[in-house]
């Protein structure tokens, strides 16, 4: 059963062609260019990347993009800037396509220098926070996750920034869903973070989540 990988962009061209390439075999990449002035988008299209581009800048805007733009019925996402691994995708996926569970998150297992200080706190914080309002057993809300396509859609996200991936884990939780996650490994991404690799970026990113928190 092919998976669809949305993978939000904003000038990733130095890490894209390893992104892709390290994508397992069924898992089928859809690139949200959202505004790269790098050539991400033509990049990603030239290696045979089915590419949306998305005008509204926001990472919500980015993934719900991909998210309309799949066809396939369990949809992953991952950032595309060479800090996750696609072999991790079947692990996060599997639960899903078996049924174990109706959205997983991949809990972030960082190597040395890979997560600055600021991110990983203000991710820890959230979580918490997170598994206070939802009961759910969450430590990290992180980047690449699995679900399905129909299922995700009918939750009506609407949060277009920074607040999306913690909307989609607290409407699933109101809505009854399995969440739960796995470990996954995380590396140094290529070139620098415009988010939560500055701690202007994980203020922002904090604001936006807390936003859907009240």
């Amino acid at each position: 059963m092919p998976v669809d990988v949305i993978l939000p962009v904003l000038d990733e061209r130095l890490a894209i062609p390893g992104v892709l390439a390290g994508l397992p075999p069924g898992y089928r990449p859809i690139v949200v260019d959202n505004g790269s002035t790098d050539g991400s988008g033509a990049l990603a299209r030239s290696l045979g990347a089915t590419v949306v581009d998305e005008a509204r800048r926001g990472f919500g805007a980015a993934c719900f993009a991909g998210l309309v733009a799949a066809t396939a019925d369990i949809v992953c996402f991952m950032d595309c800037d060479g800090s996750l691994s696609g072999s991790d995708l079947p692990r996060v996926a599997g639960p899903v396509e078996a049924g174990a569970a109706d959205l997983v998150l991949g809990r972030r297992r960082a190597s040395a220098g890979a997560w600055p200080l600021h991110a990983r706190m203000g991710n820890r914080v959230l979580a918490r926070r997170v598994r206070r309002r939802c009961g759910v057993d969450l430590h990290d809300l992180g980047p690449m996750r699995a679900a399905r396509r129909e299922a995700l859609l009918g939750l009506g996200l609407r949060d277009r920034r920074f607040g999306w991936p913690l909307e989609m884990v607290v409407a699933a939780a109101d809505a009854g869903w399995a969440v739960t996650e796995v470990e996954v490994a995380y590396g140094r991404r290529s070139g620098r973070s415009k988010v939560t690799g500055t701690v202007r970026g994980t203020i922002r990113t904090v604001r936006d989540m807390s936003a859907v928190l009240r």
